[in-house]
């Protein structure tokens, strides 16, 4: 009889260690690695602008600056224009290009202006150097459409352009409506030589919902992302021949939407106006450690309450 008890007490004692060991396993739970250190939301009241502490409108075609057409055979007349930039109620900033009445239009550097949008740029006011930039973008639809998403070096004034680098996060053109390029350009790989790489939707348009544009950048290399995937990456490696890597010094953001260039060719009969590039947010996060914590998950009890 005792040995008998002794088997029935050993096999309750197994069944309890099978139940009660997996419960007390210890869980491990890690850190997001990205935290979050600047962000604009968008949340303002509809027709509002966006905050001058952290944005200023670039104005006109580009001849105050020496780069008509803004280096790029550009159509636009950029303007700080609530009817170009302004928010639509609904947490997003709407940069709007429009047609323009000629008899109401300003001029050009080829005559009377034909389009209306707007340029914004974080110049001195919001600038990063690594870390990952992302954006939720709308885009807008039809040939002869130039949005992007992009950041300049904040030593351009110093420098000047392509010295001070350029990096493209997002670009698009309406007569590809598929397709996205991510690009850097800097002495040596500028302009058509940019290093860029190139992803396409596998059906629709990318002006058919939001996406996430975004890249994650360090020192020697930048990777380029859509919603979650990595699909261009380039390093000190890719350059031509000796050229210099000039990405490891604080840029600053622009966001815009041209008309017409010589990458997207003319508006042609198809394009309707008003064209709308819709942001939802932009977001710059540091890369941190990730840190690894340990919680003790005890038997046989509810760990979410309600009230």
């Amino acid at each position: 009889m005792g040995s008998r008890r002794s088997l029935v007490l050993l096999a309750l004692l197994l069944v309890l260690l099978l139940v009660l060991v997996p419960a007390l396993l210890i869980a491990p739970q890690t850190s997001d690695p990205w935290a979050l250190v600047w962000s604009d939301e968008f949340n303002g009241a509809a027709g509002e602008q966006p905050d001058s502490a952290s944005w200023t409108f670039e104005i006109g075609d580009g001849r105050s600056k020496g780069i008509p057409g803004w280096g790029n055979s550009e159509l636009e007349y950029y303007t700080d224009s609530p009817a170009n930039a302004s928010f639509d109620g609904e947490g997003n900033l709407v940069i709007t290009a429009l047609e323009l009445d000629p008899a109401l239009a300003p001029l050009c550097y080829y005559g009377t202006c034909q389009y209306s949008s707007a340029r914004l740029i974080t110049e001195k006011k919001v600038e990063q150097q690594y870390g990952r930039i992302e954006a939720r973008i709308k885009l807008p639809k039809g040939r002869g459409l130039w949005p992007a998403f992009w950041m300049l070096g904040s030593n351009l004034p110093e420098v000047g352009w392509p010295t001070s680098g350029e990096i493209d996060i997002m670009e698009h053109v309406g007569k590809e409506p598929a397709n996205l390029y991510g690009t850097i350009h800097g002495p040596g790989y500028s302009g058509a030589r940019g290093v860029s790489g190139k992803t396409s939707l596998a059906s629709g348009a990318l002006a058919d919902d939001f996406h996430r544009y975004a890249i994650e950048w360090e020192e020697g290399q930048i990777r380029w992302f859509l919603d979650e995937t990595n699909y261009f990456t380039t390093t000190v490696a890719s350059l031509p021949g000796s050229s210099p890597w000039v990405f490891d010094h604080p840029f600053y953001l622009i966001l815009n939407l041209a008309v017409g260039g010589g990458w997207p060719g003319r508006p042609d009969a198809t394009t309707q106006f008003p064209q709308e590039m819709r942001v939802d947010y932009i977001r710059i996060y540091r890369w941190q450690e990730p840190v690894t914590t340990y919680r003790l998950q005890l038997p046989f009890i509810n760990q979410t309450s309600k009230e």
